[in-house]
C-alpha cells in the first residue's frame, strides 16, 4: 500500500491560496474532497488507480486544511465548496465530476448546488443527513472534546489524535499511514474542531434534495456513518447505491482498488469520455 505521489500546484480563491495535488492530465476530471480533518493526502493511494482508469484525478486541500489558506472565522460547508471552481480554472477545466468522502460529501453537494455548470456528477462518498438529536448530541459532546484538541506544552493532543486514528484503523493500515493521517488533521491553518463543526451545522438532507446532476452514493458497510447513507438513499433512490463491503473510515487505503472500481464505474455510465453528462442520465 505504497503512497503514489501526485503533482502539486495552486489556484487563487476567494480565501487565498488553494493547494492541490492531481495525477492523469488528460483524463476525464474528477474532483476529490477529503474528510475533515485530513487533506488531499487522504486520496494518496488512489491518484495513480483512478488515471489508470482514465481520470484525472484532482484532490484539494479545503480552504483552512493541509496548504490551503483558510476562511476567516468560523467556516461552513458553504465556504468550503468556493474551492472547487478555482482550481478547475487553473487547469483548464470547464467542469468535472466532483467525489467528498464524509465532510467532503456535503462540500461536494454544495459544490454542485451552487456551481451546477461546473459539476458535471457527484459522489457522496458517506454522506451524513443528520436528525435533529444527533446534531444536538454533538454540539453538546463531541465539539467539546474536539475544542480541547489545541496546543499543549506536553504534546499529548498528537497522542490523543494517534490513538482516535489506530482504534478507527484497527490494524488495516499500516502504521506509517496512520502517523501520516495524525500528521493531516494537524497540518492545516484552520483549527482542529473547524471541520466536524462545520459538518454538524450542515443540513445534508436539504442539499440532497437538491441534486440535480447524476449521483452515486458510495459507502462500505464497515463505515461508521454507514446507516446515515442508507437514509441518504432512502432520500434520493433515484441516486445509484454501491456498498463495498467491510472497511471502515479508511476505505480508500483498505480497498484502493475496489473504490476506484467503484468510482470508475458509475462515472462510465454517467458522464461522457470527457466528464460531461450522458444523454439520459438523469432519465
Amino acid at each position: 500500500m505504497s503512497a503514489r505521489w501526485a503533482r502539486r500546484g495552486y489556484a487563487e480563491g476567494p480565501y487565498g491560496q488553494i493547494h492541490f495535488r492531481h495525477a492523469g492530465e488528460g483524463g476525464a476530471p474528477i474532483v476529490l474532497l477529503h474528510q475533515a480533518p485530513m487533506t488531499a493526502a487522504q486520496f494518496d493511494n488512489v491518484y495513480e488507480p483512478l488515471a489508470a482508469r482514465g481520470f484525472h484525478a484532482i484532490g484539494i486541500d479545503m480552504p483552512g486544511f493541509g496548504m490551503s489558506d483558510p476562511v476567516d472565522g468560523v467556516p461552513r460547508v458553504e465556504d468550503w465548496a468556493a474551492c472547487v471552481p478555482p482550481v478547475l480554472d487553473v487547469l483548464g477545466l470547464p467542469d468535472a465530476a466532483v467525489l467528498g468522502h464524509h465532510t467532503g460529501s456535503m462540500v461536494a453537494t454544495e459544490a454542485a448546488i451552487q456551481f451546477p455548470t461546473r459539476v458535471s456528477a457527484v459522489i457522496l462518498n458517506g454522506p451524513m443527513p443528520l436528525t435533529i438529536e444527533e446534531r444536538d448530541n454533538f454540539l453538546a459532546n463531541g465539539w467539546l472534546r474536539e475544542q480541547d484538541i489545541t496546543a499543549r506544552t506536553d504534546g499529548t493532543q498528537f497522542a490523543d489524535v494517534h490513538a482516535a486514528r489506530t482504534r478507527l484503523a484497527a490494524g488495516t493500515v499500516p502504521a506509517a499511514r496512520v502517523c501520516e493521517f495524525v500528521v493531516q488533521a494537524f497540518e492545516g491553518q484552520g483549527a482542529y474542531w473547524h471541520g466536524h463543526h462545520a459538518a454538524f451545522q450542515y443540513r445534508h438532507d436539504e442539499g440532497i434534495a437538491k441534486l440535480a446532476c447524476p449521483t452515486l452514493i458510495l459507502t462500505n458497510t464497515g463505515d461508521m456513518i454507514y446507516d446515515h447513507a442508507v437514509k441518504a438513499h432512502a432520500l434520493r433512490p433515484d441516486f445509484a447505491f454501491v456498498a463495498l463491503d467491510g472497511g471502515g473510515v479508511d476505505i480508500v487505503d483498505q480497498q484502493s482498488e475496489a473504490w476506484a472500481d467503484a468510482v470508475a464505474g458509475f462515472l462510465a455510465s454517467a458522464v461522457d469520455g470527457m466528464g460531461r453528462v450522458r444523454a439520459g442520465a438523469l432519465e
